[in-house]
């Protein structure tokens, strides 16, 4: 059974951050998109769920963004959640024995321009010695005058090794940061997508790192889209499972039904995308042939309860331990309610729901002795084996542009060339990237600036890459003239 889509002029398969910021980028130039999403909630790997024990609505893991997220805060600003994220310049890092040491812009940092505004609280710092603070502080000065498109062929630990870091250095400071925004070890990670998150999110502009921390479940960030891309011509379905889609055709996997629409835009996960688009269509685009090489890593969120006040802070990293953050849940400040992130997470997925929560215990005791009395209450992991692209040297180098030109199917997601690492930021920016792709635009016409670096950090060197992190950005052709202005 076939039958055309006459009020819609595009379909976007998937309704994950990359598909929701495409429909509303087009829907806002007067494109109707029709969104078809398999689940019955928005927000794809950055969503909540009802739990079964307890009946809390709890999100799949913690999810954040940064100052520099700029594409992520507008998109949230145009749908009228930005409120709903609370802004943070602390970062709370805890030594084993209890001892906290807080990296910060404010205090004397507001006195420093960037790139120096957290050098005061760095050199406060007790969990890394004098000397190593003298070898980080190169690390950091070779990191500005660096053109990270030039290292996407080789790690970032080779990258360290060459700006003299050291073991010691690399595990309590560049690990846990690199590991929370990469999904990857220092050892596996691309330096170009590493390099990316000191020079844009920490170094160029003083409001980089702030953390914006949602205080509402993650899926109710979305709330507000169905309505809003409704009054502007768009469709939202929920709970519609695609089977196959081609470049003008989406057949639906439980009636056997296709849908016909002038354009369709795959906004789903790569592994996905690989299972629904037409063989015929992989068979003759290249950009599939390098994504059936890519790999994913995983991310565990283990949402805590405690029967005392645990966690002090916001928010607060784990030095040198398995457990790298924890977070208060969303509408808890009484420290009772944890939410542990473990990224990169591979030697936790074969780990029973007791010992996940042995080590975490483990971990907080180790960092918080005042937790040693409390009493577990209840403990639920959520595995997320698929949550990211695992971004090594060799998948940055074949990330796939939106479109290979004119006529070819529109890719978006944060697998794809976004000149990002695989974040909610890279997928807002996929999903306009493609919306502009679709309109025959520029991708710069659609995404929002990044933060201004400042003078004191283009005078020691930085620069915008010589070349996208991966290859095709520049080279994104129009897919087809736009419909609509």
């Amino acid at each position: 059974m076939t039958r055309s889509s006459p009020r819609h002029d595009v379909i976007i398969v998937g309704a994950g951050i990359a598909g929701m910021a495409c429909a509303l980028a087009l829907a806002s130039r007067g494109v109707r998109p029709l969104v078809l999403e398999t689940r019955k909630k928005l927000g794809g790997r950055a969503t909540s769920f009802t739990d079964v024990r307890s009946a809390e609505v709890l999100d799949n893991c913690q999810h954040v963004a940064l100052g520099c997220c700029t594409n992520f805060l507008d998109f949230l600003g145009s749908i009228g959640t930005a409120s709903a994220l609370t802004w943070y310049d602390d970062q709370y890092w805890f030594e084993p024995g209890g001892r906290m040491s807080i990296i910060t812009a404010n205090g004397l940092g507001r006195l420093s321009p960037a790139p120096g505004h957290y050098a005061a609280s760095l050199l406060r710092a007790t969990f890394l010695t004098l000397g190593e603070k003298v070898i980080l502080s190169r690390g950091i000065l070779d990191i500005l005058s660096t053109d990270r498109s030039r290292w996407r062929d080789r790690t970032f630990e080779l990258f360290l090794r060459t700006s003299g870091q050291t073991d010691r250095l690399i595990s309590r400071f560049w690990e846990p940061v690199i590991a929370s925004a990469c999904n990857l070890p220092c050892n596996r990670v691309a330096a170009s997508s590493a390099l990316h998150v000191f020079q844009e999110g920490f170094l160029a502009h003083r409001r980089s790192a702030s953390i914006g921390i949602p205080s509402i479940p993650l899926v109710e960030l979305y709330r507000n889209l169905p309505t809003l891309l409704e009054s502007r011509g768009g469709e939202i379905r929920l709970g519609c499972s695609v089977d196959q889609l081609t470049t003008t055709s989406v057949t639906l996997s439980r009636t056997g039904e296709t849908l016909h629409a002038p354009a369709v835009i795959s906004a789903v996960p790569f592994p996905s995308a690989l299972q629904i688009i037409d063989p015929t269509i992989q068979a003759a685009d290249a950009r599939f042939a390098a994504m059936r090489t890519f790999g994913t890593s995983p991310i565990l969120g283990v949402h805590l309860r405690f029967d005392r006040p645990v966690l002090r802070t916001p928010h607060a990293v784990l030095v040198d331990q398995p457990t790298q953050w924890l977070f208060s849940a969303p509408g808890h400040t009484d420290g009772r309610a944890v939410h542990a992130v473990i990224s990169a997470a591979d030697a936790w997925l074969q780990l029973s729901e007791e010992q996940v929560a042995s080590q975490i215990l483990t971990d907080i005791r180790r960092c918080m002795p005042w937790a040693a009395q409390a009493r577990l209450l209840s403990c639920r992991p959520v595995k997320e084996k698929l949550a990211t692209i695992a971004p090594t040297p060799e998948m940055e180098a074949h990330r796939p542009a939106a479109t290979a030109g004119p006529g070819s199917l529109i890719l978006a997601g944060d697998y794809t060339d976004t000149g990002w690492p695989s974040t909610m930021e890279g997928a807002v920016r996929s999903g306009r990237i493609a919306a502009a792709a679709f309109l025959g635009l520029s991708p710069e016409s659609l995404l929002s600036p990044s933060l201004a670096p400042g003078l004191l950090t283009l005078a020691l060197g930085l620069r915008p890459p010589s070349d996208s992190t991966s290859p095709g950005y520049r080279g994104i052709l129009p897919a087809q003239p736009a419909l609509a202005s």
